[in-house]
């Protein structure tokens, strides 16, 4: 996210939701079938970091030596396309990014992965929560944040005046039962540094 894009947020808002980084693919990397060598993830292309997500992916999966499918989705329905495509290009795994509308769209996205049989990681730990395979994403609770700078607002700070707050912890939530549905043995290793495991 560039600093202009910081700053208008700040003054909007004075918080930022910031997006995981696609290169703390780890988990990723380590759940991964032996067979998979295809990875897809969607971006939201209306996004305010649409551009920044794109080129970060394709620079982590060409470090991890892997193909990456673009997949993009604005609406519901695109979120339907892009499970289609994805299914067509035979990406073995997912990563969806941060978006507001995949937040909003959160079951959908975990039945369409549920139902390709797709092993997913999301941003937010509710997809986890959800049934998704895996999310790894601030350990923080942004809401409250917001009504804390809120209420600082009401109180009569400037809004530009707020620091941009942004996480300095990251959580991994595994869902157990969902890697076994897919097949999938996620090292112990990989168990032992998650914050939290869905049995």
């Amino acid at each position: 996210m560039t600093v202009a894009a910081l700053e208008e947020r700040a003054r909007a808002a004075g918080l930022v939701d910031e997006r995981q980084s696609i290169s703390d693919l780890k988990p990723f990397k380590a759940a991964k079938r032996r067979s998979a060598t295809r990875i897809a993830v969607l971006v939201n292309p209306t996004g305010p970091d649409a551009e920044a997500l794109t080129q970060e992916a394709q620079s982590a999966l060409r470090t991890m030596g892997r193909p990456i499918e673009l997949l993009t989705a604005g609406t519901s329905g695109e979120i339907e396309m892009a499970f289609a495509t994805l299914v067509q290009q035979r990406a073995e795994a997912l990563l969806v990014t941060n978006s507001n509308l995949f937040a909003n769209r959160a079951v959908q996205l975990v039945t369409l992965a549920a139902h390709h049989r797709v092993p997913t990681i999301y941003y937010g730990q509710f997809f986890a929560r959800a049934g998704g395979l895996a999310s790894y994403g601030p350990g923080w609770n942004q809401n409250r944040e917001a009504s804390i700078y809120v209420g600082r607002i009401l109180k009569g700070e400037q809004p530009s005046g707020l620091p941009v707050k942004q996480p300095t912890k990251f959580d991994l939530v595994i869902n157990l039962q969902t890697a076994k549905t897919l097949g999938l043995t996620i090292p112990e290793t990989l168990l032992a540094t998650a914050d939290e495991v869905i049995q």
